[in-house]
């Protein structure tokens, strides 16, 4: 295990190795200040980091909001997503770098956000790590699909593709039916409609159920955010990241206590696919997982060399992502301009290039809805001073531009 905070990396350790007590593992930890030494000869390298911490993910929310945007988690698309991405590329080139030297061959793991900007970053960057970005926003949203219609999730059959974050689930069956009417005719019962309105309301209009939360959804889109009626109707949770990332400090403390005077803990799987991967690499068992990759033709109408997620099959071979074709095209129209947003982004980072940073932000779905092009420069700016050093060179303020006649 690797940090450079010497707490947490304790701390983590504890919960390593508590994990595998529990289970009779019998599971060697080692915590290492140094990354390098920890990634020496490793098969298999997860990462979930941020970079900055909270008090980076309260600039990307205080700022916009003083020029009036309102934000609900930032982390992957949007104003926020931008930032956190450019604050968290070099990292991800770092230590992408780094396994080429010292582990070759090893596949990267990421966890962290923005899923879709920093596992292009490295795909890009370094073509011969293997990298796939998980997350949990499919099958989190079967399970709450079942829970809508009245059926166990592993009943129900389903297959989908877009973007993180937005996968839509093209195919929904239950016992070989399409599940489909039941998930709009559950739509109509006030009370299930009262849980997930902003995601409901998608659906009514597009056609399908998309993944991830209606908080996450509600600022991918230029619909519910542009105003306080909107957020009351569709019960948008404003700053919901900001409470959420005050809520994991307290966590990790009470967490640090209660192993420290030895109590334990509740101890269950989780639906992360990170572990199943690696249990079928090493045993061969065949596995189906979602995953972000990189778009080799695997969803026909989003941009060649994109990030995408679709279905992968895992085993002792490896990960191959499966080939999905057309989305249906208004889809893939909704997807489309976020992959925009985050090919400028990358672009901005790997070439250190900060108009770029303007371009994406320009085209941002939510802030194109709320801001003028001069109040969206002036938020770039702004954010561009207060991360400072964590940024790539290139990027760093030397004075504002407010990307006056820019050219690229």
């Amino acid at each position: 295990m690797h940090d450079i905070n010497a707490e947490r990396l304790e701390t983590a350790g504890m919960m390593a190795r508590w994990t595998s007590g529990q289970l009779e593992a019998g599971a060697v930890v080692e915590e290492h200040l140094d990354r390098r030494a920890a990634l020496e000869g490793a098969n298999f390298v997860i990462n979930a980091v941020q970079i900055g911490m909270h008090e980076a993910t309260l600039l990307d929310f205080e700022i916009p909001r003083r020029h009036g945007l309102k934000q609900t988690i930032a982390d992957s698309m949007g104003i926020g997503g931008i930032f956190r991405g450019l604050r968290t590329i070099p990292f991800m080139l770092d230590l992408a770098g780094e396994m080429g030297e010292l582990c070759p061959g090893a596949i990267l793991l990421n966890y962290t956000n923005p899923m879709s900007m920093l596992t292009w970053a490295v795909y890009k960057a370094h073509p011969a790590v293997p990298v796939v970005g998980l997350c949990h926003n499919v099958p989190y949203t079967v399970r709450e699909i079942a829970s809508y219609i009245g059926v166990p999730h592993e009943e129900l059959a389903y297959n989908g593709a877009g973007i993180n974050h937005i996968v839509w689930l093209t195919r929904l069956e239950h016992g070989g039916e399409d599940a489909y009417p039941r998930l709009f005719a559950a739509m109509d019962d006030p009370e299930v409609y009262a849980k997930d309105k902003v995601r409901f309301e998608l659906m009514r209009r597009f056609g399908y159920f998309v993944t991830e939360s209606s908080e996450h959804n509600a600022e991918y889109t230029p619909y519910f955010l542009r105003d306080d009626e909107l957020i009351e109707r569709y019960d948008v949770p404003v700053d919901e990241y900001v409470r959420r990332s005050e809520g994991n400090l307290l966590e990790y403390a009470n967490t640090r206590k209660k192993l420290l005077a030895g109590e334990s803990f509740p101890l269950e799987r989780s639906v992360e696919y990170g572990s199943l991967i690696i249990h079928s690499v090493v045993t061969g068992e065949a596995r189906m997982i979602y995953a972000s990759v990189e778009n080799t033709n695997l969803v026909e109408n989003l941009p060649r060399g994109c990030c995408v997620e679709v279905a992968l099959a895992v085993d002792g071979t490896g990960l191959r992502p499966c080939h999905y074709g057309e989305l249906p095209p208004q889809l893939a129209a909704h997807c489309a301009p976020h992959a925009a947003v985050q090919d400028l982004t990358v672009r901005a980072a790997l070439e250190g290039n900060r108009d770029h940073v303007y371009h994406a932000a320009m085209l941002d779905r939510h802030a194109t809805s709320v801001l003028s092009l001069d109040e969206i420069a002036a938020v770039v700016d702004e954010l561009v001073e207060a991360h400072g050093d964590a940024l790539p060179e290139g990027l760093r303020a030397s004075g504002t531009t407010a990307n006056r006649g820019a050219r690229a």
